[in-house]
């Protein structure tokens, strides 16, 4: 990447807090209704001020998500703070909005047939008409509401994705006029000169509508598109407390980007998110002892950078025998 698109990454950027909703609705352990608002209050306590809080979806489906209505009525009353609610159609809209809890609709368009089909039974065209009923009735209930074209990178039953085919799509759900469009590396697949330039034509196409990134991590390439994303011209980028995440109706997907090591990144480069590094660290704590198990983010492994108590002793010379 050049110097001069460095010089084009913005000095704060926004980071949407996912692991209630994407962080955890593929794992096999049940989490308790207790722990998610445990997690979400606790993010709110490490500055996080959008927080993807669940999802309105099928609990046959995503048995994780299956306390959504419980999760919506133990939120704080917080002000400063946008909880989110993924839905996938009409009726997810209409239960997220009747917990009066939801600030904002989260709606998802597929990029490909097959992985619509798999996602939310119907096709790619048929999930950007969805994704726009969806927004018209979050704003007429005075709500916001944003749309993610997940498989923008990939499919994981198609493969490759014309990038034309999501610029069309974003063009057509921007007449909705959500707040923002995400488009989402779903199964983690992305690169950055990919990144770099869909967005660009993604922001060539949707003109002063907020692009928003969704990247995972499972092929080791999700920091290295989050720099991307941002010399390209995104100022909010969505990540997972821990780096824990994937889609269950997508083979292979793995965790999302971590927010510690975003967070990690941002902070060495500069650039503020408004989230303490230190607070994101121990909830990583906290959340591998719900969970069971340690989790994927590399920062929470190893520390933030060092910060030395008192210079280093001298060494004194060492003698064999």
């Amino acid at each position: 990447m050049s110097s001069q698109m460095y010089t084009k990454i913005p000095k704060r950027i926004e980071i949407v807090e996912v692991s209630p909703r994407d962080g955890l609705q593929n794992e096999k352990r049940q989490v308790a209704t207790a722990d998610k608002l445990s997690l979400i209050e606790r993010a709110i306590d490490a500055g996080a001020r959008r927080i993807e809080v669940t999802s309105f979806v099928n609990p046959k489906a995503v048995p994780q998500m299956a306390d959504a209505d419980d999760v919506c009525a133990g939120l704080p009353e917080r002000e400063d703070v946008t909880f989110i609610g993924l839905v996938m159609n009409q009726r997810g809209a209409d239960r997220a909005m009747a917990t009066g809890r939801i600030d904002q609709l989260g709606a998802v368009a597929v990029a490909t047939d097959k992985f619509a089909m798999a996602n939310q039974g119907q096709t790619s065209d048929g999930s950007v008409e969805a994704a726009k009923a969806i927004i018209a009735s979050a704003k007429a209930a005075g709500l916001t509401a944003q749309t993610t074209i997940a498989a923008s990178f990939g499919c994981p039953f198609e493969g490759e994705v014309s990038e034309e085919r999501v610029v069309e799509m974003a063009r057509a759900i921007a007449e909705a006029e959500p707040i923002e469009i995400a488009l989402a590396d779903t199964i983690g697949v992305g690169n950055p000169a990919h990144v770099e330039r869909l967005i660009g034509r993604v922001k060539e196409a949707v003109g002063e509508l907020p692009v928003r990134l969704h990247f995972h991590n499972t092929r080791g390439t999700g920091l290295a598109n989050v720099w991307a994303a941002l010399g390209a011209g995104a100022t909010t980028i969505d990540a997972s407390i821990g780096g824990l995440g994937g889609c269950p109706f997508a083979p292979g997907a793995a965790g999302n980007v971590a927010t510690e090591d975003v967070l990690y990144m941002l902070d060495r480069a500069g650039i503020d998110a408004g989230l303490s590094l230190e607070s994101i660290m121990q909830t990583n704590q906290w959340l591998s002892g719900v969970m069971g198990k340690d989790l994927p983010a590399m920062v929470s492994k190893a520390g933030g950078f060092p910060q030395l108590s008192e210079a280093p002793q001298k060494v004194t010379e060492r003698t064999s025998t």
